[in-house]
């Protein structure tokens, strides 16, 4: 199954391997050396719980770049579900580089994996809508890329990656403006300067009189924040299509149906990569 994402993994993929072997590894896995040198064996990873699985090319860089010469067979793809006691994937390879290589490996597979199932969870509690649940930046650091990859490989789209790529017009943003239409208008500028490198022009309200104002300003995108239900739906209302409406604030998955009815286009949830639950993975070597 092919993920759509916009923005290129390899580099990132390498980069958080090499952390995370560096990491653990160093100077040399001192237990990995209590293993004949040379011994080739087999291992099968299996699921302890039902999820989404995200994560693979983490998962087999790992084992790469201490054998190169491992092989990795999986059962199944990013973002498709997985059931209890499925077999994942089989791994050939130098005994001593898969020991060595096993946590960091299985890491990465059970957060991303973790991150794709709740996001899940969230884009199927909204199914019966047009709304969409989008991710913020609320990442671990260093991950964040990884961990947006897998918000997508569970059904949920990306807000911004980082401040780079787009511009968020938050209260503070505003009040050092001068106002709404004037730090719009500043934001406009600043986007013209990077060309397509700025990807959208957000600003955030936090009543409705503001989004008025924000619309009446020329705002094609609308985050409204903490929003009674109430207000949202008047948001809607008022906003009849000119902007793109994100809802964002304390969202649960018990709140989520309510928020997406209200006719919102967007809603944001930071607790899909802040909050995570690792999916509960197993690695055996064959006997």
């Amino acid at each position: 199954m092919s993920i759509d994402f916009p923005y290129p993994l390899a580099p990132e993929i390498a980069r958080n391997v090499d952390d995370a072997l560096a990491e653990d590894v160093g100077d040399g896995d001192l237990t990995a050396g209590l293993v004949p040198y040379g011994k080739r064996v087999q291992a099968t990873v299996i699921s302890r719980e039902a999820g989404v699985l995200c994560g693979s090319a983490w998962f087999e860089l790992c084992f790469l770049k201490l054998d190169p010469t491992a092989s990795v067979h999986w059962a199944t793809d990013d973002g498709r579900p997985i059931a209890a006691g499925q077999v994942l994937c089989q791994i050939e390879g130098d005994a001593r580089a898969l020991l060595s290589a096993e946590r960091s490996a299985l890491n990465f597979l059970q957060l991303l994996s973790g991150v794709a199932t709740k996001t899940r969870a969230y884009a199927d509690a909204i199914a019966h809508t047009q709304a969409q649940v989008v991710d913020t930046r609320k990442t671990l650091p260093g991950l964040r890329i990884a961990q947006k990859y897998a918000v997508r490989a569970g059904g949920g789209g990306n807000h911004r990656l980082a401040l780079w790529d787009a511009i968020l017009i938050k209260e503070n943003h505003i009040l050092a403006a001068g106002g709404i239409p004037e730090a719009l208008a500043e934001a406009q500028m600043a986007a013209d300067r990077v060309g397509e490198r700025c990807k959208f022009i957000q600003v955030e309200v936090e009543n409705l009189e503001e989004l008025k104002t924000a619309l009446d300003a020329g705002a094609t995108m609308i985050l409204l924040d903490n929003f009674s239900l109430e207000m949202m739906r008047a948001a809607a209302g008022i906003s009849a299509g000119r902007a793109i409406l994100e809802a964002s604030g304390n969202v649960t998955l018990e709140t989520i149906g309510a928020i997406a009815e209200t006719g919102v286009d967007r809603i944001s949830v930071g607790s899909l990569t802040k909050d995570v639950k690792a999916l509960d993975l197993s690695m055996r070597f064959a006997g």
